[in-house]
């Protein structure tokens, strides 16, 4: 192989250190117990190296120009599946909707605890 194949790209190391820097903002953000900086942290942070990785390593910018779109319509259709199916899964209570019982049965064990009964059995 020659010397040419073994070069890299010089920003791969600047960005792979902006990597490791928000990787330690994001793990020590929630350490400071702030629900805003919690969240700031989690979603904002994980955008930001999403978005880095996607353009620097996953070389998006040399794809066709038809697949920004294919991803962008296949998020649309996932953001329209989770609107559409999550008023019917997230409710804890309806007509004809029953409970599972693994849930019934933390919603119990909870209460207990919540009650001070510390029983023996689980």
């Amino acid at each position: 192989m020659s010397e040419e194949e073994h070069t890299h790209h010089g920003d791969y190391v600047k960005i792979w250190g902006i990597l490791v820097v928000l990787l330690v903002v994001s793990v020590v953000g929630p350490m400071a117990e702030i629900q805003w900086l919690t969240l700031a942290t989690a979603f904002g942070i994980a955008v930001v190296k999403a978005y880095l990785v996607v353009v620097n390593f996953m070389h998006i910018g040399a794809t066709p120009k038809f697949v920004p779109y294919l991803i962008v319509v296949s998020v649309l259709f996932m953001v329209l599946m989770f609107a559409g199916v999550a008023p019917d899964v997230m409710k804890s209570e309806g007509h004809h909707w029953e409970k599972p019982q693994w849930l019934a049965d933390e919603a119990a064990h909870a209460a207990a605890q919540a009650a001070g009964d510390t029983g023996a059995h689980h």
